[in-house]
């Protein structure tokens, strides 16, 4: 089925990356526009933070980006987003934000961030392997890598000071 003519076609290219887990990281995204050919990098970081972290907030950070709602293809080396967006999440928002096990759901602040933003978009996920040549996947990592490194530098600079 064809998207509604009003419902832009984004393709959206993410990636985190953590220096010691936890330890300093930085996310990454690359959203592409194809009709236009539009292109947009951005990246960020923490001090303190885990690798899964870093992969939503790419995640977050790119759909946040766009202005309408969209029909969004997420491309992420990252089983642990795709499949709790595609299979996990409504089965722990009907436990209470609990895992099957019982158990609280990690990084629950963000799920919930990205359980609101995924209301308003229409989302496809396409899993790559990751460090396999794939060009936005390593742009993606890049940048990623330089903010985990700005970030650390940030981290000592604060602690230091």
């Amino acid at each position: 089925m064809e998207p509604p003519h009003d419902t832009a076609l984004v393709e959206l290219y993410t990636d985190g990356a953590c220096s010691g887990n936890p330890g300093p990281g930085g996310w990454a995204y690359i959203l592409r526009h194809p009709a236009t050919g539009k292109e947009v990098e951005a990246s960020g970081g923490e001090a303190e933070t885990t690798n899964n972290r870093m992969e939503l907030r790419a995640v977050i950070e790119g759909l946040r980006a766009l202005r309408r709602k969209s029909r969004v293809t997420i491309t992420s080396d990252s089983q642990y987003v795709l499949n709790g967006l595609k299979e996990w999440m409504d089965a722990w928002k009907r436990r209470g934000w609990k895992t099957a096990n019982r158990q609280p759901v990690k990084n629950q602040d963000l799920w919930e961030m990205l359980d609101d933003l995924r209301a308003r978009h229409d989302l496809r996920f396409r899993w790559i392997r990751g460090h396999n040549e794939h060009p936005e996947n390593t742009r993606c990592d890049e940048l990623a890598v330089a903010a985990a490194k700005q970030a650390a530098g940030a981290g000592a600079r604060n602690r230091n000071g």
